[in-house]
């Protein structure tokens, strides 16, 4: 499939940009590294380059054809105020020398479509100088991502009001991507976008993640246990060790993915209680190739971001889901949809509570777990499938106009 060619050199290979902020965890870069690899892969021609803030982008392995540009970090505290991660600026001088690397990294790729994921006008308003150049002078096709839950409508509606995202969307988006189902939520309710904008929203399905190649897994059998980045999964993986320790007849052994962002004092005192289990529990730090690890699960217990829940619907694996609620409910949402959906079992603070002897059951109860596949409705998985097709769609309605 070609993906089209821009119209002043109908020679050049197509040019995809994606836009990550990440300013905390890994979840932008992961949904990006996905798109860019199975855009590049329906079309042999086309390249991607993505925009990241991830401090650990550089420790990921990226397609061939697919490359990255590490945008200045910041990290989030704990009174929610921003500051740089690691160079001595103040945070309104980090967020303008990344606005202005985004904007000469635009002017020199030279992007077909820009792909932004979530903020609409980035962190901190930076993307919006790159979008108003866009409009301008280039004929760059400009596609919002988002995932298929955001926050609670009332919630979300007042951050994009401050945000001035509403009418960032409705200016420079042609398109708006959904990475869900509208059956399953909608995670634009509550936000006041007009009828035109809502003709342009796609609902692409779940991004499906690569079940190719995968290498050789640990000794099975052993349930995986995965915070996502690891930033805020303190709690879930203390309730895992927790079950063990109380427990010792449970099994199988668990293999704990800490993640990067799981570190200090926390993971100084996990290793030493992973020790005193004697392999009943084996830990490793960041596993940058997981899907050998998912591929080869009995089970997996989870936090419930959006990657790692497409990843549990694509291996087909019984998951537990432990959802986080602070700062946002957004993986809360996503789990009880998933749950009434038959897909996953959720461990909820309300109604089952956060105790060793609720983990110890589910657990127990997890082999014994329906499998996603015998839920999974057609077409909830198609996403890639699907955002290839609008980017195919998108560059030759472009270069048809070229030459009408």
């Amino acid at each position: 499939m070609s993906l089209g060619k821009k119209q002043d050199n109908p020679d050049r290979a197509p040019r995809l940009l994606f836009y990550s902020h990440d300013t905390f965890g890994l979840g932008h870069l992961r949904r990006s590294r996905a798109l860019a690899a199975a855009m590049t892969e329906a079309d042999p021609s086309a390249s991607a380059l993505i925009l990241t803030g991830s401090p650990v982008a550089g420790r990921f392995t990226f397609p061939r054809r697919v490359d990255h540009v590490r945008l200045p970090g910041v990290t989030k505290r704990s009174d929610g105020s921003y500051a740089a991660r690691t160079i001595g600026m103040g945070i309104d001088e980090v967020t303008e020398l990344r606005s202005g690397l985004i904007k000469t990294a635009v002017q020199q790729f030279d992007p077909d479509v820009l792909i932004v994921d979530k903020e609409p006008t980035g962190f901190r308003g930076e993307l919006l100088p790159t979008l108003e150049f866009l409009e301008q002078s280039c004929d760059t096709k400009l596609v919002l991502g988002l995932r298929d839950v955001l926050d609670e409508p009332e919630v979300l509606a007042a951050e994009w009001d401050r945000k001035d995202a509403i009418a960032a969307t409705e200016r420079f988006y042609h398109e708006i991507w959904v990475y869900g189902l509208h059956s399953i939520y909608d995670p634009t309710e509550g936000l006041p976008l007009s009828a035109a904008a809502r003709s342009r929203l796609h609902w692409t399905g779940y991004l499906r993640r690569d079940l190719g190649p995968i290498g050789e897994p640990p000794e099975q059998p052993y349930i995986l246990i995965t915070p996502g980045g690891g930033g805020d999964g303190k709690a879930m993986v203390n309730l895992v060790l927790s079950a063990y320790e109380q427990d010792p007849t449970l099994s199988p052994r668990a293999v704990l993915v800490y993640g990067p962002f799981l570190s200090g004092e926390s993971r100084d005192e996990f290793e030493t209680r992973v020790a005193a289990l004697y392999g009943r529990v084996t830990a490793v730090g960041f596993e940058s190739q997981i899907e050998t690890l998912f591929a080869g699960a009995a089970g997996v217990v989870c936090m419930g971001g959006y990657n790692t829940f497409c990843e549990v619907l694509s291996f087909d694996k019984r998951a537990v889901i432990v959802p986080r609620t602070t700062p946002r409910l957004e993986q809360w949402i996503r789990a009880s949809r998933a749950e009434n959906l038959g897909l996953v079992r959720m461990l909820d603070e309300q109604r089952d509570g956060l105790t060793t002897d609720a983990m110890i059951r589910a657990i127990r109860e997890l082999p014994r777990q329906p499998l996603p596949s015998q839920a999974i409705s057609d077409g909830l998985l198609d996403g890639l499938d699907y955002v290839t097709g609008r980017v195919d769609a998108l560059l030759h309605r472009e270069q048809e106009r070229a030459t009408g």
